[in-house]
């Protein structure tokens, strides 16, 4: 069950002369327009309902000058109550676990920007029991896709079945896999990146390579196909979950994914291209990534399960489109 908050409000941070470290369950509580005890702070944030530059913290979180801060007034210990139809694939049900394929265009749970129509709402609406372990608005949720990314997710019905799943992400003991339909054609057939990544110095909203403050972040690449248009279709495994991992590495590298407004080419770089280019253009809508595959221990049967998600139809179609322009058009 989903609550639809019944206000919001957004706190830019700006730090005091003479403070050092302020924690974002500290500044929250003591600020007079939140009114709300430190606890209920930390509650809010335990279930992904403060935000700060559109991303979840912890409690702990050391607050920056500008940082902007959203937060939902959602009522004490409330389970979602409201349920919507929403579509996406079910490849997977058993008593434990749901496998999905998510569509690009959906976001995953209830945030500040996203009060109704997200994966969750649909989930609850579709199945009579998910695990409400660590949060309730977020039931079931072990893990996230980005909104504009598609492709298969697990979600665990029951408690112990979330603890399970969620033990295996954090120890790096999941198989995640992803098709990327990248501009250019890397140099040999596989490789690795190895580069720490952490979040932009300038644009907190978005993650950049760091190589002094990032987090280590893993990433292994081969190629499937080459097309016509300098286009490249890779094979991705992520060894670790850092936010846009593939995104950002794959941009870092000169081969930033396809669509991918946020670190990929922009409209200044578009409209100089030819008219092939701008047919690219028309049929690639959001960014073409695509988690293709997700493996792990099933929480019941303790064996190693794997679940493949077929291409959203929108990239299938622009994969089949280039395979079709004929070497020296455009």
């Amino acid at each position: 069950m989903i609550v639809v908050p019944s206000r919001e409000k957004t706190i830019i941070f700006q730090q005091s002369s003479g403070d050092t470290e302020v924690r974002l369950d500290k500044y929250l509580s003591e600020h007079k327009e939140v009114d709300l005890s430190r606890a209920r702070v930390q509650e809010l944030i335990r279930v992904g309902a403060v935000e700060v530059n559109g991303r979840t913290r912890k409690s702990s979180y050391q607050l920056r000058p500008g940082d902007r801060i959203t937060i939902l007034y959602l009522p004490p210990s409330t389970p979602l109550e409201a349920s919507e139809e929403v579509k996406f694939d079910l490849l997977h049900e058993d008593n434990s676990i749901v496998v999905i394929n998510k569509p690009p265009g959906l976001v995953v749970h209830p945030s500040a920007g996203h009060r109704g129509g997200t994966l969750v709402h649909g989930l609850v609406h579709r199945f009579a029991h998910l695990a409400s372990l660590g949060t309730c608005i977020r039931p079931g949720i072990v893990h996230r896709l980005d909104k504009d990314t598609s492709g298969v997710m697990v979600v665990a019905k029951h408690d112990r079945a979330h603890y399970f799943l969620t033990d295996q992400f954090k120890r790096r003991k999941v198989t995640k896999r992803y098709l990327a339909l990248v501009h250019g054609r890397p140099v040999g057939e596989h490789g690795v990146m190895d580069l720490p990544i952490g979040r932009h110095p300038v644009k907190r909203k978005e993650m950049s390579v760091s190589l002094l403050q990032g987090r280590r972040a893993i990433t292994e690449w081969e190629v499937v196909s080459a097309f016509p248009l300098d286009f490249s279709l890779l094979r991705v495994m992520i060894h670790t979950g850092r936010t846009h991992q593939i995104r950002v590495h794959l941009a870092y590298v000169g081969y930033p994914v396809l669509g991918d407004g946020t670190y990929g080419y922009g409209k200044r770089w578009w409209r100089q291209q030819g008219v092939m280019m701008q047919g690219v253009l028309a049929l690639a809508k959001r960014q073409m990534l695509h988690a293709e595959e997700l493996g792990f221990i099933h929480p019941e049967s303790r064996r190693y399960v794997e679940f493949k998600a077929p291409l959203h139809p929108d990239m299938e179609g622009l994969i089949a489109w280039l395979d079709a322009v004929k070497p020296g058009r455009g």
